[in-house]
């Protein structure tokens, strides 16, 4: 089997910090495309490297973001769901014992 490799800054594995693939996944190819668009309509090599540099910031900034929000979102809403399902789980066994108890 092929091992994968990890990429660890100050310790922590990238791979499993969560939105940070797709992050910079969707700011690299932005940045990219949008530098390049530029410079096929303006000839303007300095300027299309700001502007894909630009762009790619942004993109990095507002999809981070939005993606962090989200998995915010999602994890507390999970953790109410977990908690009403071990208060539903707890009252199904009280009175699963109380049933027994009055046979």
């Amino acid at each position: 089997m092929e091992e994968v490799k990890s990429t660890s800054v100050l310790g922590r594995d990238l791979s499993k910090i969560p939105c940070f693939r797709n992050t910079f996944l969707y700011s690299i190819s932005s940045g990219i495309g949008s530098g390049l668009a530029y410079f096929m309509l303006t000839s303007k090599t300095r300027q299309a490297s700001h502007v894909g540099v630009g762009v790619y910031c942004v993109v990095t900034l507002g999809y981070w973001t939005y993606c962090r929000y989200n998995y915010s979102k999602e994890k507390f809403e999970m953790g109410l769901v977990q908690s009403a399902l071990q208060k539903q789980a707890l009252l199904d066994s009280e009175e699963g014992k109380k049933d027994q108890y009055h046979k």
